[in-house]
């Protein structure tokens, strides 16, 4: 059974959304992510924006309705999930993922 992976909706998902995944720790990763890609981290701080700005969706390990991630998805009106606790756990880099609208992480088959 595949885990699901929930969190709390920190930049509203007004339809499902899908992507390829790209997990990001530091700067030294920034270049692997594209236009398009959902990002995925433990938890984004001031140096994450060059990343942020590509991404097409948030999901993050930490943090609530006010950590930084969510504060930057908002103001992109990009979708955001935060404190899913396992994201980064569970998901790998190439992974197609869903998030549904109401903030569910689902991992799609190729």
């Amino acid at each position: 059974m595949k885990p699901e992976i929930k969190g709390i909706i920190a930049s509203k998902v007004l339809k499902n959304i899908t992507g390829i995944v790209r997990i990001i720790f530091s700067e030294k990763d920034f270049s692997k992510i594209k236009k398009g890609d959902i990002l995925v981290t433990d938890e984004t701080d001031a140096s994450f924006l060059p990343a942020i700005i590509k991404a097409k969706a948030v999901i993050t390990d930490l943090g609530g309705i006010l950590c930084h991630a969510a504060i930057v998805a908002r103001e992109l009106k990009i979708p955001c999930v935060v404190g899913t606790k396992i994201a980064t756990q569970v998901l790998k880099n190439g992974d197609k993922i869903k998030i549904d609208v109401k903030g569910k992480v689902h991992k799609l088959a190729f």
